[in-house]
């Protein structure tokens, strides 16, 4: 495969420095007046989703460019690498095929063999869901399961949990299904507060079964069952999804209850494989197969689509123009749809753990900034947090608002004033309020000039703060599917921009090992074992108020 030449190394990133000089010097609102039909010409409805970038600072000429950037750097022979198979994940010498786990029979994503496998696990899981979810799959009294706890972290936490929230409307009569994630042991013991032991099933999900946050959670759900219902109960209330066979039998998960991954897939795009079995049982096979066959939907649009068309492209490349040439270093993303209330955190991990680096492909350091910093909540609820720095702060930030036009849960006069909220705040946070409009309406209420005059400055609004609106019908698992596909495909479009490694994250592993070396002296601050001069001073601290001592 030809090396990419990196955004900043091509002729069209000068030419995109300077369109961004003559477009920041001009107001949105502006470039609304100019063109009447601005809305049609940079709105895109594609695979049952409306893209509107008319607000973000952009003309038809700078968009046109950041096509020319795309073909620059080789995005369509990196696509095609990806389908084909190809180790583009160049640093672990690995394919990159989460593509392959959401495609139908006879597509042949990644090649027949690669298909046939895809195939037989994900019906090995869904069998397994179904049989947990219609209760042929029983505890050790043989009581039907009633709490599916799925232990993880990362990729084996983020996605399955916020599908299964967004996707809530469609669990009714199911198991209840909980994500357990963090070390401090502080949720899994809330979880287990009112469990019954008899009708919990656990299911483990790490790939290498060594993941100390996982490892550590499922011994002590462990510790809890055994505890309660004996030993000989363990196999049939646990489940995993590992490739270590020893340890999960020294562990006792149920040996029919185990599930493949594969190192073609990372942590982060794992939900459409059997990291993905809580979604299954939460929502069924159906809907199951519905979250898929709208991954791939949106698979083959990006892969097909011509750049000016092209949802994931459209969105990566105007991510690309807020940080490199607006200078907007952080992305706000605001569902409204409470449903979605675990997206902007799932996002967090897909963008800034794929694009998070340093250097690019060729070791040689970045020469432009990647990744944005990715935050945000649902959208009523920031409304009433932290929009105010939107709209008047100094930090300043892109957003990219997610509306449902119908209701998640069958409550569409909420809903209604949900899209009325989500749509003034584009208006507002595009169009601002000058001086002379505050002033004006000042002096509608019949305030004095001199309190006018006090007041005019703390209500201007700039405005101007570019905003991406994403439509669609309603959040059901195939438009979910695609909501996920898009931004993987986004991540993956800045990733190629900028000639780096969206599927490694060696940055987290430091912190791993640290941990390891760490543990001893923390367990046992007076035993000699080593640790930095400042972490001996706190540990002594920490070891005096574990203690009581004042």
């Amino acid at each position: 495969m030809t090396a990419t030449r990196p955004g900043p190394r091509t002729p069209v990133w000068a030419e995109l420095q300077a369109h961004a000089e003559r477009l920041a010097a001009v107001p949105v609102s502006e470039l609304f007046e100019r063109d009447p039909k601005r809305f049609e010409r940079f709105s895109r409805e594609q695979a049952g989703l409306l893209m509107d970038l008319s607000r973000q600072r952009l003309d038809e000429i700078a968009l046109a460019k950041l096509c020319q950037l795309a073909d620059a750097v080789g995005l369509r022979e990196r696509i095609d690498a990806m389908w084909r198979g190809e180790h583009i994940n160049s640093t672990e010498d690995r394919a990159v095929l989460h593509v392959a786990l959401r495609q139908p029979p006879g597509a042949a994503i990644g090649g027949a063999d690669i298909e046939k496998l895809v195939a037989a696990e994900r019906a090995r899981m869904l069998a397994f869901a179904q049989g947990v979810r219609g209760g042929s799959i029983r505890g050790s009294a043989g009581e039907a399961f009633r709490l599916v706890v799925n232990i993880g972290i990362g990729g084996s936490d983020l996605g399955p949990a916020m599908a299964v929230q967004a996707l809530h409307a469609f669990t009714a009569g199911t198991p209840r299904c909980e994500f357990v994630s963090n070390i401090d042991g502080c949720h899994l013991a809330e979880v287990l507060e009112s469990a019954d032991p008899a009708t919990t099933l656990f299911i483990v999900s790490s790939k290498t079964f060594t993941t100390l946050e996982t490892l550590t959670n499922a011994r002590t759900a462990r510790a809890w069952l055994a505890g309660r219902i004996g030993e000989a109960a363990v196999p049939q209330h646990f489940a995993a999804v590992s490739v270590n066979s020893a340890a999960m039998d020294t562990f006792g998960v149920h040996p029919q209850h185990r599930f493949q991954m594969w190192d073609w897939v990372g942590g982060r795009y794992s939900l459409w494989s059997s990291i993905g079995v809580s979604l299954a049982i939460a929502v069924g096979e159906r809907h199951f197969l519905d979250f898929l066959g709208g991954g791939h939907e949106m698979d083959e649009h990006f892969r097909t689509t011509p750049w000016q068309d092209n949802l994931p492209v459209l969105m990566g490349l105007t991510g690309v123009w807020n940080v490199n040439f607006m200078s907007l270093p952080t992305l706000a993303v605001l569902p409204y749809d409470d449903s979605l209330r675990r997206f902007p955190a799932y996002l967090q991990q897909l963008q800034m753990e794929s694009n998070g680096k340093s250097v690019m492909l060729d070791g040689q350091p970045v020469e432009c900034q990647t990744a944005a910093v990715i935050w945000g909540e649902p959208g009523n609820n920031g409304q009433h947090s932290f929009f105010q720095l939107l709209h008047q702060g100094t930090p300043r930030a892109a957003l990219e608002f997610l509306l449902p036009a119908r209701s998640s849960c069958g409550n569409q006069p909420q809903q209604n004033l949900a899209i009325a909220s989500c749509l003034a705040q584009a208006e507002a946070l595009t169009n601002g309020q000058s001086a002379e409009t505050v002033g004006a309406e000042l002096g509608r209420q019949g305030l004095p000039p001199a309190q006018i005059e006090a007041l005019v400055a703390h209500k201007v609004d700039p405005g101007s703060r570019p905003s991406t609106l994403v439509l669609f019908a309603r959040l059901d698992p195939a438009t979910l599917g695609k909501l996920v596909a898009l931004y993987e495909h986004s991540v993956f479009t800045q990733s190629v921009v900028w000639g780096i490694n969206a599927f490694d994250q060696w940055g987290v592993e430091l912190g791993k090992r640290l941990t390891e070396q760490l543990t001893p002296a923390v367990r046992d601050p007076g035993g000699g074992h080593p640790a930095p001069t400042a972490v001996t001073k706190l540990l002594g601290t920490v070891d005096r108020w574990r203690r009581g001592a004042p």
